[in-house]
C-alpha cells in the first residue's frame, strides 16, 4: 500500500526528480498527479517520461501534447522539446521549419539547449536558410552557459577558423571543458589534440571515456579516424570502438 500515492498528494519538482531513480512507476504516478494539478515542471517531466516510456506506456503524441501544455505555461525546456518532436517526427509529422520556430523561441529566451538545437538547424540549413555565422554565435552563447556539446562545436569552429579567426589554443580549452563536462565528442576532440601533441597516455584515457559514452553513429565514425592514427596505441583503440559499435547495433 505504501507504494501508491494518494490522489491528493502533489509533490514539487525536486521530489519528483528524486523519485525517478528509485521507482519510475511510482514517480510516473506522482508526476501525472502533479501535471494534472497544473504544476508546469511536472507537465514537462510527464512529456519526457511519455516520450521515453519510463514508468508509463510510451506515447509520443501524448508526450508532445504535454510539452505543449507546459510550454504554454512558460517552460522553456518543454518548448525546446516541442522542437525536438517536430524535428524528429515524435508524435507528429516531421516539420523542420516548425522545429526551427520552437528552437528559436527557446534560444532567444536564453535556454542553452534551445540555442544548441537552433544552431544545428542554422548550420545545416534545415528548416531555414543556412547561416553559419549565426550558428556560431548561438554555439558560443550556449557554451558560455556550460553546454558541453556546444563547447565542443565552438572548439571545432575555432580550430578550423570557420567564420571566425583561427585560435587553436582557445579551441583546445573548449575541447577540454567539453570533455570534462562529459560530452563524448568533446572527449574525442580533446584526445585528438593530446595525441597530436604526443601526450598519448592522456589521449588514451579520454578515448576510453568517449568509448564508454558514445552512441552508435559516433563510434562508427570515430573507428575510421582511429584506424588511420599514427600512434599504434591509438590505432589499437579502433578495434575497441568497432566492437562496442557492433554491440550497440544489436540493440537498435
Amino acid at each position: 500500500m505504501g507504494f501508491l500515492l494518494r490522489r491528493e498528494e502533489v509533490l514539487n519538482v525536486e521530489q519528483l526528480q528524486s523519485m525517478l531513480d528509485d521507482s519510475s512507476v511510482r514517480a510516473a504516478q506522482a508526476i501525472l498527479i502533479a501535471a494534472k494539478a497544473g504544476v508546469v515542471d511536472a507537465q514537462a517531466l510527464l512529456g519526457q517520461i511519455l516520450l521515453e516510456g519510463r514508468g508509463i506506456a510510451r506515447d509520443e503524441a501524448l508526450a508532445l501534447r504535454w510539452f505543449q501544455i507546459a510550454a504554454q505555461g512558460g517552460h522553456l525546456m518543454a518548448r525546446n522539446m516541442i522542437g525536438r518532436c517536430r524535428e524528429h517526427g515524435w508524435g507528429c509529422a516531421v516539420d523542420e521549419a516548425a522545429a526551427a520556430r520552437e528552437y528559436r523561441l527557446a534560444a532567444h529566451a536564453g535556454l542553452d539547449w534551445g540555442q544548441y538545437n537552433y544552431a544545428n538547424l542554422l548550420a545545416t540549413g534545415r528548416g531555414m536558410e543556412q547561416d553559419q555565422a549565426q550558428a556560431l554565435t548561438l554555439y558560443r552563447q550556449a557554451a558560455g552557459q556550460g553546454h558541453a556539446k556546444s563547447m565542443n562545436l565552438l572548439g571545432r569552429y575555432l580550430e578550423d577558423g570557420q567564420y571566425c579567426p583561427r585560435d587553436l589554443e582557445t579551441a583546445v580549452e573548449w575541447y577540454r571543458r567539453s570533455a570534462e563536462a562529459g560530452d563524448f565528442r568533446g572527449q574525442f576532440s580533446y584526445a585528438a589534440v593530446l595525441a597530436d601533441r604526443g601526450q598519448i597516455d592522456a589521449a588514451l584515457e579520454w578515448l576510453r571515456k568517449a568509448l564508454a559514452a558514445g552512441n552508435f553513429k559516433f563510434l562508427r565514425t570515430a573507428h575510421k579516424a582511429l584506424a588511420q592514427a599514427n600512434d599504434p596505441q591509438i590505432r589499437a583503440m579502433a578495434e575497441a570502438y568497432q566492437g562496442h559499435a557492433d554491440q550497440l547495433e544489436k540493440t537498435l
